[in-house]
């Protein structure tokens, strides 16, 4: 691939919203806060010229206009981050405006065959921002030689989970597509839902599967990471589901069984060792009563589920499963005003940023299953491909649908070099030894 110096940034504005909106603030909850040292999260999605799209595909002006129009439902996302009166961090609506890049590159399609992330595609597709610019969201469009074009984006995630972040871009693609004539839902904007109660109470029961913190560990000097994506078709979804359980288990259950199995084999942990399984769960509709539609904030929960590794290497995957679908069971209402509580009586918001890898012995698992991922067409079609733009820590894996729509899933890992030969032989081991693997 070639160098930083093949991207040009050619223009570069803050489009703000097309009307005057709210200017006040919003204080963040401590789900927000628990999330805001992760700072950035960045996004890709590649687009393939169609041969009858004309001379306007991706115009910028067009694009410009319908983000102005995105902006006043969003107003959120043209204000900054900023600490309060008290320290702590909330979001100052003032209009300000979103960071708007135009780029243009000597690189084509056929450089990014494999779509999987790298850091240079972060270096040069996603807008160079930090935290002391207190940017919530900021976006770059880059055209390749080829005609195609990469949209690039850069998210805080102290202002909003997966769920806000694909609202957004399915209210500014509509807005590019129709004009006002675009039918959007509404986000909401009210966070008092997810404040701690007065006084805290933290249930005892919560800590044993609410996980607060993500442990990482320094890198240790000989082990490799790489990044690899596998992709799982329809029918050997269906298969890993009968064995993992039939009808009543989920496909994020099953995968997640699945590869957590895989990694303690491939791993050849200790049969004595504690081997962990982190996920998040979206509580918009666990709360009682439910948060509102479009609620604009984070609204996931932490959860862990751990077991011996030498129960998790022997047993049935229904087994396995079962242990997964039972922690997503537990999370109630209570649950999740615990999990509030104990946060902000950890005052968790003035954490650094961790650096390192999970322990050779834990997994986490990120899903997008089921998220509307590929909704972003600013009507010159869907993405070709849409996924995070540099490689996450080792541990981590992405779940996410496959842009064809054909049911199948694409998994994209950060693992250690030297099992990645054992894990691909055992992930389609049980599924037929159909080879679906992508490198």
């Amino acid at each position: 691939m070639a160098g930083e110096e093949e991207v040009q940034v050619v223009e570069s504005c803050f489009v703000t919203p097309a009307v005057d909106t709210p200017s006040r603030a919003i204080r963040l909850s401590p789900f927000d806060l628990m999330l805001a040292s992760r700072g950035y999260t960045p996004l890709v999605h590649f687009y393939r010229r169609p041969e009858t799209s004309g001379d306007d595909f991706f115009n910028v002006s067009r694009l410009k206009t319908a983000l102005g129009k995105a902006l006043v439902p969003f107003y959120p996302l043209a204000g900054r981050l900023r600490a309060g009166g008290d320290g702590r961090l909330e979001i100052d609506c003032n209009g300000k405006g979103m960071l708007f890049l135009v780029a243009q590159s000597r690189l084509t399609m056929d450089d990014f065959t494999d779509f999987k992330p790298s850091s240079k595609q972060r270096r040069l597709f996603v807008p160079h921002v930090s935290d002391s610019d207190g940017l919530l969201w900021a976006t770059q469009v880059t055209f390749l030689k080829c005609g195609g074009v990469v949209l690039g984006s850069a998210i805080h995630h102290a202002a909003m989970d997966g769920s806000v972040v694909f609202h957004f871009f399915r209210t500014w693609s509509a807005f590019s597509r129709n004009g006002d004539r675009a039918m959007v839902n509404l986000p909401y904007h009210d966070r008092s839902r997810l404040c701690a109660r007065d006084p805290p109470v933290v249930h005892p029961d919560a800590l044993s599967i609410f996980s607060p913190k993500i442990n990482l560990t320094p890198q240790p000097g000989p082990v490799v990471n790489v990044v690899v994506s596998f992709t799982l078709a329809k029918d050997q979804l269906s298969t890993l589901k009968r064995i993992s359980g039939g009808d009543g288990v989920s496909t994020f259950s099953a995968m997640s069984a699945h590869l957590w199995q895989c990694m303690c084999l491939a791993r050849q942990l200790p049969p004595d060792a504690t081997t962990q399984l982190m996920f998040s769960a979206n509580i918009r509709r666990i709360m009682r009563p439910p948060l509102p539609g479009g609620y604009f904030g984070n609204a996931i929960i932490n959860l862990s589920v751990g077991d011996k590794a030498y129960a998790i290497a022997s047993r049935e995957l229904s087994y396995i499963a079962r242990r997964i679908q039972d922690i997503h069971r537990r999370v109630n209402d209570d649950l999740v005003h615990s999990a509030i509580d104990y946060l902000e009586l950890a005052k968790r918001d003035d954490e650094r940023p961790a650096i390192g890898n999970l322990p050779v012995t834990d997994i986490r698992v990120v899903s997008w299953l089921g998220m509307p991922s590929y909704d972003a067409d600013f009507s010159w079609g869907r993405p070709l491909a849409m996924f995070h733009a540099e490689p996450n820590r080792g541990g981590f894996v992405h779940l996410i649908d496959s842009p064809q729509g054909d049911g199948s899933v694409r998994i994209i890992m950060s693992i250690e070099a030297a099992i990645l030969s054992e894990l691909k032989r055992l992930l389609y081991a049980k599924l037929n030894n159909k080879l679906y693997s992508k490198f």
